[in-house]
């Protein structure tokens, strides 16, 4: 189901799968009929290229779109400054970039659950405020994405 485009919304694009399972676990969870899971780019890079050529220039036409770019960091935290460098400035308070430390293979072998499972306990902490499932260690990193996004998109598509 899409989302209306002419009300806040935000488009997810998953690096693979698995991503876009945990984003549908959130989706199921959030309740937020303004999030569209977009089909997995197949690659941390083809994310990139896919919003640089697909996305970029419907975010410009568009100010009520917001995009996720969901990825393996695959233990470079150097990643998320290699991505944010290719956005433009002008987009750059609306696009946010989140993802597991290695890969979301990791977060299941810490026994953090089913990727959907995981995707609801994101969405339980934005929903509660709170941030329990982004303090462990291969989700930390994200922290202050998480609290951008829950300060300036989350609020908007509700």
């Amino acid at each position: 189901m899409g989302v209306n485009r002419e009300r806040p919304h935000i488009l997810v694009l998953p690096e693979d799968d698995a991503n876009r399972q945990i984003a549908n676990g959130f989706l199921l969870n959030f309740r937020a009929n303004q999030i569209q899971i977009l089909t997995p780019a197949g690659g941390w890079k083809k994310v990139v290229d896919r919003f640089l050529q697909d996305h970029e220039p419907l975010m410009n036409a568009n100010a009520e779109r917001f995009m996720v770019l969901l990825i393996d960091f695959d233990t470079h935290l150097d990643r998320f400054e290699q991505i944010s460098q290719k956005i433009p400035a002008t987009l750059k308070d609306r696009v946010f970039i989140l993802g597991a430390f290695d890969d979301p293979e990791g977060l299941k072998k810490k026994r953090l659950g089913s990727y959907e499972a995981i995707g609801e306990k994101i969405a339980n902490d934005c929903r509660d405020g709170t941030n329990t499932i982004w303090q462990h260690q291969l989700l930390v990193h994200n922290v202050q994405e998480v609290a951008r996004i829950c300060q300036i998109a989350l609020p908007q598509i509700n």
